[in-house]
């Protein structure tokens, strides 16, 4: 089976009577356009096009290249000569790409990224969604090409398009989805996870052919989005609107205080970006969870969705083996009216519930860097100067009453001013431990496994403390 046949059977586009589908697939290293043309459950790929050098790796790229720039201007360093330090970077890059897919600006944050003469250097620098889109603004203009060419090639016309579908974790940037709204003049569906679609449309053929699927029926979608409330009052969805049930999704979350012995667990539907504003569906409580440090602790939360509509919600303590669920049956009980005027809310809402969201992640992100440091300046302990011990600690103590105040700009300000304590103190153990070493003939040299962790990484101090 093709992989653009494989995607439309994914989506369940098999049983559409007569219609035009274009698949629009950018992966890690490749971009595609297939149009197809289905009618009576069979499939005829009109035409295809594409870019063999063109993916979400060169997006990557464009940023390691942005802040290897900026670094060698600073420093006179380039890191690119450096393999280890541009592995680092490499993923630092990959993972700012993702997070700018949800958030409007992001940071990449390396420290002891190399080092010279003068001692080891940091790398630090925030880049928002507007940067990233300039810096690749014209690999984007490059995915038209093909798109007009699958279309010629087929003889058709943009108003032929019945059904646009993405495929590829690459087609996750905002940039890449307007630019697909544009060409096409549709919203496109993206109701399955464009990473697995394909091996999806695969399976789904392998039951065909082995007699196993005698007729592959979409049941129903999911008519809002279903989630939990975590830290800051945020609604983190974990199944979007619009997903084809069955369904199930899991994510790790973790503890936002330390000795957090139990969390609740706040299940909700809706499309606004804060908890408050959806609608609750039921609550439960994870207990007998072991104290430990905040971030310790994974709790892995899965919703699943039966072909009932029925949803099914768990909280399982990976340390322990704990686990407590939920049943919930009136998910799907919305009457159409009261599911379109939740979206309407959204869509109203748009700007103030990101805005609202920005500074609740913000204040997390403030909590976070006081408590990290706070515990980095413990566990040195005696090592610290005492008039660098006060400042550092009048450095958090300012941080944490500009977040009581909810005052933004100053939270930004006292937040940068944290991060510099911070590094120096990061800098006096390095140096502590490097003179330790001296004497002992040890190599300096050294490799670092991911510094910048994954998509797939524990979302860190999520659950309110009880």
């Amino acid at each position: 089976i093709n992989e653009p046949t494989a995607a439309s059977l994914a989506y369940g586009l098999d049983k559409k009577q007569n219609e035009t589908i274009l698949v629009f697939d950018l992966g890690g290293g490749t971009f595609d356009v297939s149009i197809l043309e289905v009618g009576d459950g069979v499939f005829e790929v009109k035409a295809t096009s594409g870019d063999t050098h063109l993916g979400g790796d060169d997006f990557d790229m464009r940023i390691v290249n942005w802040a290897a720039d900026e670094f060698k201007k600073e420093t006179g360093i380039d890191l690119r000569k450096d393999p280890q330090a541009l592995q680092r970077l490499r993923e630092a890059a990959e993972k700012a790409k993702i997070e700018l897919s949800s958030m409007v600006e992001t940071e990449i944050n390396l420290p002891f990224i190399t080092a010279d003469a003068d001692g080891p250097k940091h790398l630090l620098y925030k880049l928002t969604r507007a940067k990233f889109e300039e810096l690749t603004a014209d690999l984007v203009e490059r995915l038209k090409g093909p798109f007009y060419q699958a279309l010629s090639d087929a003889k058709l016309d943009v108003k032929d398009l019945d059904e646009v579908i993405l495929v590829g974790g690459a087609t996750r940037m905002p940039c890449v989805q307007e630019l697909v709204r544009k060409l096409t003049g549709k919203e496109p569906n993206k109701s399955v996870n464009p990473d697995e679609v394909v091996a999806i449309g695969a399976a789904i053929q392998a039951g065909v052919l082995g007699g196993e699927v005698k007729d592959v029926v979409l049941l129903d979608v999911t008519p809002l989005s279903l989630g939990i409330e975590t830290l800051g009052g945020v609604f983190t969805k974990l199944i979007e609107r619009n997903t084809t049930i069955p369904t199930r999704k899991s994510e790790i979350f973790t503890t936002a205080a330390d000795g957090q012995t139990e969390v609740e667990i706040h299940v909700l539907q809706g499309e606004r970006e804060m908890a408050r504003d959806n609608k609750t569906l039921g609550r439960f409580h994870l207990t007998g969870i072991p104290p430990a440090p905040r971030g310790v602790p994974k709790i892995e939360v899965t919703f699943d969705i039966d072909a009932n509509g029925i949803l099914h919600v768990s909280a399982k303590d990976l340390g322990t083996g704990k686990q407590q669920a939920i049943t919930i049956t009136g998910s799907s009980n919305l009457t159409r009216e009261e599911i379109d005027r939740m979206i309407k809310e959204a869509q109203m809402h748009a700007e103030e519930d990101r805005r609202r969201r920005e500074e609740a992640e913000l204040r997390n992100q403030a909590d976070s860097l006081a408590y990290q440091t706070e515990r980095m300046l413990r566990d040195l302990g005696d090592r610290v100067p005492s008039d660098e011990k006060l400042r550092i600690e009048q450095a958090i103590s300012d941080l944490r009453d500009a977040v009581n105040k909810n005052d933004v700009s100053l939270i930004r300000q006292r937040m940068e001013a944290l991060q510099q304590e911070s590094y120096r103190l990061s800098q006096r153990l390095y140096e502590q431990a490097s003179q330790t070493y001296a004497g002992t003939g040890a190599q300096t040299g050294f490799t670092s496994s991911s510094a910048s962790g994954s998509s797939g990484e524990v979302i860190d101090a999520e659950f309110k403390s009880e």
